[in-house]
This record gives C-alpha cells, structure tokens and sequence, in this order.
C-alpha cells in the first residue's frame, strides 16, 4: 500500500512535536539565566555542564532507535531492557567518576582551562545531572516501544508533560531560591526528565502487555539475542559518544580562541534556536525507521518527504536569523545583551545549512539501521567530528576568527563530509535490497 504525504506527516508530526517541544528547554532555560544574577558566567557554566550531561547519556541516546527497530516480541523486550538497564547504570557511574574533585579537576580546571568562577558553577551544576543519564535511558526506550505500536502521539503528550515539571521546576529554583542560575538550570532540566520516564512507563503499560503476550517474533524470524543487540547497538552508542564529544570539544576549542567568555555564553543561546529546527530532522530518523517497510518499500514517498522538510525547515530558520527577527530573538526574547547579540548573528546564520543535512543525515542513518548496517553510521560521525575539529582549527585559530562563528562553521563542515560518507553505503545498501 502507497504511503501518501499526509500519512507520513501525521506519523511524523507527534515525534516532531516532541523534539521541538524538547529545543525549547534550551531557550527557555537560557532566558531564565540570563535574567538571573550574574549572567555571563551562569550561562557559560550552564552550556559546560549541559555538554558533560549530554555527553555522559551518550550511551543511552540511541535506545529509542534501538527499540522501534528491534523490540518485536517478549524475547526482544526483555532483552532490550536489561541491556538498556545496564547502559543507564553506566552512565550514571560515568557522571559519578566525573564529580571527583580530582577527575573534575583534571578534565575542567586543567584540560579545559574554564576561568575559575565559570569552573566552580559547573561542579556545582553536575550534581543536579545526575538522575539524568538514567532517566533518559528509561524514556527513550520506553517512547521507542511506543512508537512501533504506532502511538507517537503519547510520546507528544509525555513530552509536555515533561516540559510543564521542567519549567515549574525552573520557576520554582529562580523565585524560591538563591541557587546561581547554571543550579537552576540542572535541576530544572532533571526535574523534567525524571517525570517524563514515569509517564512513559504508565503511557506502554498495555503495549508491554502485548510483547509479553507474543513469545516470538512474529514474521518468524529468529529470535534477538544478546550478541545481536551488542552488535546492532554499539556502533550506534560510539555514534553518540562521537558526536556528543563534539560540544565539549567545542567548549575546549573555545576557551582559547578569540572572546572565550562571550563564545562560551552565546555559544548556548545560538545552538538552542538551531537546535529548535534540527530537532524537525532528528525526529525523522525514528519515523523513517517506523514507516520505510520491511523491504523498502515506502523508500521514494519518504524520500519526498525529506526534501520538502529540509527544504522547509532550513528556509523557516532562515526567516528568523537573516531579517530584524534575529534582534527580537537573540535581546528580547533570549535576554542576551546588545554586546553579547553581536557574537551570535553570524554563528546562527551559519545554522541553516546544518538544518537541512541533519534531515538528510536522518534519513540516511534511517536507512542503514533498517537493514541493520550500523557500523558505517559510526564511520560517518567520526568523519565528522574530524572535519570539526580541523575546520575549528582553521577558522579561529588559522584565521583569528571568534569561537562562536569558528565552531558553527566547523559544524556546516563536519556536516557536509558525514552525509557524503553515507551517501555510498546507503546506495550499496539499496542495490542490495532490489537484488534480493
């Protein structure tokens, strides 16, 4: 059966939703910081402990994926679990590593050689993180069974759920409290995800049920073991160990280019608007996933449909950085000051292209994981962070540009060489599937 545009749309809208829903953590929180004390460096504390957070929760960021695409039947889901359950103890051990004096000491006052205020605030921010690697884990691969039940809608309504504890939270910190505003901004956002993976549980009860009910896999294929979880998974979890090394690598980079203080308080501020659009791209992976078939059949209406959202989503970015917008969000709405603005209007605009291939990268990595070729998605990120980490180099410390505009352009850079790495192998992979 043809799979029309609005099918896919439909499908695709609740996750979509639930992303955008989730990009706005960024800006919100950014405002609430930014009106608090001492603002500049709260926010660049904020943006160095939400990048040891999202980089410590690496492991469990591709559960969700994981799970639409492999959970079928009781075997799978009790597997899937414990599997899921071990990465979140990792996880949070890894964060607990961390917070020792003389971890942290090592990695954030030596290695990243954060001023010593901007240092302090982040010690004290981590340990508000620290239910978070968990927590994610849980809800991600809780909405995954969901969403090969087909019910994305709950995973939009576990969402806003999410964000009304995290912003009663963040309410509650700012006027109840003397916390410094990176502490509101960690507690605020573990509040959040803590309630979500509670509801997601409550929300897959009956689909649970289901999966406990069916002993085996239902087309009759053979049944999912550890092996093949270990094999499937890991390149996926290098992938997001990879690519969420990116932002503290970043934060390194720019501590020691040009305005260090300015890049590392705006450099939050503009990755959350290019966030709030990339987010449309990144909920396309797990609904491609979803909705390709199991031979690929769908593979040309969703094709479409990835154009028309690239295309669209890079345009309705383009609409806010390249016009009088960029003022009214960056001052007004962002609450960044007039001298802090500067440094964010040209790093945003270099956020347009990366729009528009994170839908591409999607897609791609959609494709691989249905067939189950996992090992070039991680290939590909490593091509990535390379391409980052070299482009950086050049542009703030070759050509003396500022952080900020140095690291977004690194990204458009990385993003260009991950997505033609992929092109080759997602072609391969096509081919395959036509012989067969």
């Amino acid at each position: 059966m043809k799979l029309r545009q609005r099918d896919i749309f439909l499908f695709w809208a609740p996750l979509a939703a639930t992303w955008l829903m989730m990009a706005t953590e960024g800006p919100f929180l950014a405002a609430v910081i930014a009106r608090l004390a001492d603002a500049k460096f709260n926010l660049a504390a904020h943006g160095v402990a939400y990048a040891f957070g999202i980089l410590v929760e690496a492991p469990v960021i591709m559960l969700m994926s994981a799970s639409t695409a492999l959970v079928e039947d009781a075997t799978s889901y009790r597997r899937l679990r414990n599997f899921a359950n071990a990465l979140n103890v990792g996880a949070t051990a890894a964060l607990l590593v961390l917070l020792l004096p003389p971890v942290f000491g090592l990695v954030v006052r030596e290695a990243l050689g954060l001023p010593e205020a901007v240092a302090d605030l982040v010690y004290r921010a981590l340990w508000f993180y620290l239910p978070w690697p968990a927590a994610i884990g849980m809800r991600r691969f809780l909405q995954g069974v969901l969403i090969r039940s087909g019910r994305t809608r709950l995973v939009a309504i576990g969402t806003v759920i999410r964000l009304i504890s995290m912003a009663g939270a963040a309410t509650l910190l700012a006027v109840a409290t003397d916390l410094p505003g990176a502490m509101v901004g960690g507690g605020a956002l573990s509040t959040g995800v803590i309630v979500e993976a509670l509801v997601a549980r409550w929300m897959a009860r009956r689909d649970i049920r289901e999966l406990r009910a069916t002993p085996h896999p239902p087309d009759g294929g053979p049944v999912l073991s550890y092996r093949d979880i270990v094999g499937f998974y890991v390149p996926l979890a290098l992938t997001s160990l990879l690519g969420l090394a990116v932002q503290p690598m970043l934060t390194f980079f720019m501590g020691r280019a040009a305005a260090p203080v300015e890049s590392l308080a705006v450099f939050p501020v503009v990755n959350s608007l290019g966030f709030l659009f990339r987010s449309l791209g990144l909920a396309w992976q797990d609904a491609s996933i979803a909705l390709l078939g199991r031979e690929r059949e769908h593979l040309a209406e969703l094709r479409r449909f990835s154009i028309i959202l690239g295309l669209g989503s890079a345009g309705a970015l383009s609409a806010i950085v390249f016009t009088p917008l960029a003022v009214v969000w960056f001052e007004t709405i962002s609450g960044l000051t007039a001298d802090l603005s500067q440094f964010a209007y040209a790093a945003a605009r270099l956020t347009v292209p990366v729009v528009a291939l994170s839908v591409l990268l999607s897609f791609e990595r959609a494709i691989l994981m249905k067939v189950r070729r996992t090992r070039p998605i991680t290939v590909a990120t490593g091509i990535e962070v390379t391409a980052i980490a070299g482009a950086f180099v050049a542009g703030a410390w070759g050509l003396g540009w500022v952080g900020v505009t140095a690291a977004f352009a690194a990204f458009v850079v990385g993003r260009i060489a991950s997505t033609g790495y992929l092109a080759v192998p997602v072609r391969r992979s096509l081919r395959a599937g036509a012989g067969g």
